[in-house]
């Protein structure tokens, strides 16, 4: 006996938490129908299976539009590479920028970048000590943008 001479009542519930939602379940399943459920899955199926392949045309998309391929106007080297991402040349280490579908060289500061047509190199010898080199450039107008 209790020391208090009063009996203790001990109720066990742990399986009927298992046994409630089973009962609870199936009056769901018999009462609404089970027809949503099987919609649900469908729906859940079609969601899998259509998310990859919008994902895959929408990156593609994307690509198509941001994505330039050219080479490099100092080298030759091919290229790939963003429209709004500067980047250098691997080969010759040039900073290039993407502007209308070509890679362009990025000049510093104050700095003006010409491109040199005929380049003409002549060397005049008057005397041992005085060596001169001519150098004759044809310079482009600057192009408007």
């Amino acid at each position: 006996m209790a020391p208090n001479g009063f009996k203790q009542l001990q109720l066990n519930f742990s399986g009927m938490g298992c046994w409630l939602t089973l009962a609870i379940g199936f009056l769901l399943m018999t009462t609404v129908g089970i027809g949503w459920l099987l919609k649900s899955l469908l729906v859940l199926i079609v969601l899998l299976l259509l998310i990859p392949v919008v994902l895959v045309v929408g990156v593609q998309f994307w690509l198509r539009r941001n994505l330039v391929e050219g080479s490099c106007p100092a080298c030759d080297q091919p290229l790939t590479g963003f429209k709004t991402i500067p980047l250098s040349c691997p080969s010759c280490g040039a900073a290039l920028q993407a502007m209308d579908g070509t890679f362009v060289r990025v000049a510093a500061e104050g700095t003006i970048d010409v491109d040199a047509i005929n380049v003409d190199v002549s060397n005049l010898d008057d005397g041992p000590a005085d060596n001169v080199t001519i150098v004759d450039v044809d310079v482009l107008p600057p192009a408007d943008t």
